[in-house]
């Protein structure tokens, strides 16, 4: 599972050729591949958390030393309560679901023994950069290998030992697999990325998984389409009408379930109606978890009485605050009007247009604003508000009562993900198997030209004559 060719430029030819063998292989042939990666890593567990103690141990020395984040070592932790677990379930996930190519989604008689279907089909070649997060190795070496995509995987310098103990183990077992040999490939090295990004021609998709400098990086050193996320800027809103149990109880698990996670919640936003009636209680249930509330002055005076003895406390928020992904047990909390704020002049502000005279409104214009556009929720218990903020919320992910942290593959249904996208081509939010597929079109034919076709005397015309196709799929093993 390292590179397998000297240089980058033969490794991700390799990796394409594999991809393209890969990409024929019995469905049954990579669940079976999945399930020897899932015996690997299951019996050398310990090997694994030994690795990853190791790593945890430099990190938070590094953490110590100023030269890692907090946030970073929560990743990087596989010892933590069920993530191993976790890992492993994932690989289970992924081999129970259905194949996800060959699925036909549009079937046409262009006329007479003349058939146009679309088949779904692996992308090709992923690039996957990540950041931590040592458990991503197996994620995504699974929904690979399913997909019948090659992927040649960096993890960050961070994770090493982790790293390097899980590739091995699961290079050991793709070697009793059909699994071609570099279809999953493992980068060791800082210094061969740049090369890696140049690959357009090999190289179908990359995939950064980390903090937005390496997510900016990527995309401004390569021409190669880019699925991602930069930051994890998550919003909450509480409506005038919003149940305070259930306030709390979402608001809560967004914040502190995992707070280093992309998708835990890091502003809310608060209807100035519901300042006095839900949000002290949920202040009080985020202050007693330890987290850090910066304010801004009608919400900093509504729990002005408040006290907690877990180390949460009440401070003032700055404009710059509600750009921040803090990944930590911090919250910024901003106060929605319920009319729109006149300025100086007599005039409303920008935010306040007449399209946007009412709280919701104007919660809608700040998330559209500031927002990563990865996920965002409403509290309320108005089915109207509700569905007009999930339609008008420019988001992969809008939720209704909800908590953010659902914005998981895992989750979702997916197995796993590959990562989460708030892009608005192809695939968007948590990327499973389906959003590691594209389709191409095939056409059946007995000898027609396209010469034969148009307007005029002795001309064909085209049928176009939809035909049905659900439950169409191709023949296993057959190519794609």
């Amino acid at each position: 599972m390292s590179l397998t060719e000297s240089t980058p430029e033969a490794a991700a030819k390799a990796a394409a050729y594999s991809a393209r063998n890969l990409a024929v292989l019995s469905v049954d042939a990579r669940n079976d591949a999945l399930t020897t990666v899932y015996d690997a890593l299951k019996a050398d567990k310990q090997a694994i958390l030994d690795a990853n103690a190791r790593d945890m141990a430099l990190a938070k020395q590094a953490s110590q030393d100023g030269k890692l984040s907090s946030s970073l070592i929560k990743r990087l932790d596989l010892g933590r309560p069920g993530k191993f677990e976790d890992m492993l379930q994932g690989i289970l996930d992924v081999r129970k679901l259905p194949d996800p190519i060959g699925k036909i989604d549009l079937r046409t008689k262009l006329d007479e023994g003349l058939e146009m279907t679309r088949v779904s089909c692996p992308i090709g070649v992923l690039l996957i950069i990540f950041e931590a997060r040592p458990e991503v190795i197996a994620n995504i070496a699974a929904l690979a290998i399913k997909s019948g995509n090659a992927a040649i995987l960096k993890g960050g310098k961070e994770s090493t030992e982790s790293f390097q103990t899980i590739s091995s183990i699961i290079s050991k077992a793709l070697d009793s697999t059909q699994v071609p040999n570099a279809a999953i490939q493992l980068v060791k090295t800082r210094d061969v990325i740049d090369q890696l990004l140049d690959q357009d021609r090999y190289i179908d998709l990359v995939i950064p998984r980390g903090g937005n400098e390496l997510v900016r990086y990527v995309k401004s050193h390569t021409k190669i389409p880019v699925l991602g996320h930069a930051d994890g800027l998550c919003s909450i809103y509480i409506h005038d009408d919003a149940d305070k149990d259930i306030a709390v109880k979402v608001v809560v698990d967004s914040k502190c379930d995992y707070a280093a996670a992309c998708n835990s919640t890091e502003t809310l936003l608060v209807h100035e109606k519901a300042l006095k009636s839900v949000f002290p209680s949920v202040a009080q249930a985020l202050l007693d978890k330890g987290v850090t509330l910066k304010c801004d002055a009608p919400s900093k005076a509504a729990i002005a009485n408040l006290t907690s003895n877990s180390g949460g406390s009440i401070q003032d928020a700055t404009e710059e605050d509600y750009n921040t992904e803090f990944l930590d047990f911090t919250l910024a909390v901003k106060t929605v009007p319920s009319t729109p704020t006149p300025t100086t002049n007599g005039h409303t502000t920008a935010t306040s247009h007449a399209s946007e005279d009412t709280a919701l409104d104007l919660a809608i214009a700040h998330i559209n604003a500031h927002s990563s556009k990865h996920t965002d929720s409403i509290i309320t218990t108005s089915s109207t508000a509700a569905e007009k903020f999930m339609s008008a919320v420019d988001s992969a992910g809008v939720y209704w009562n909800a908590s953010t942290r659902f914005a998981d593959g895992m989750r979702y249904g997916f197995g796993t993900e590959v990562g989460i996208s708030t892009n608005k081509i192809h695939s968007r939010g948590p990327v499973g198997l389906e959003g590691l597929t594209i389709y191409k079109y095939k056409i059946r034919g007995s000898g027609q030209v396209a010469g034969e076709y148009g307007e005029g005397e002795r001309k064909r015309r085209f049928l176009h004559e939809r035909l049905d196709a659900v439950g169409a799929r191709k023949a296993v093993g057959s190519w794609v």
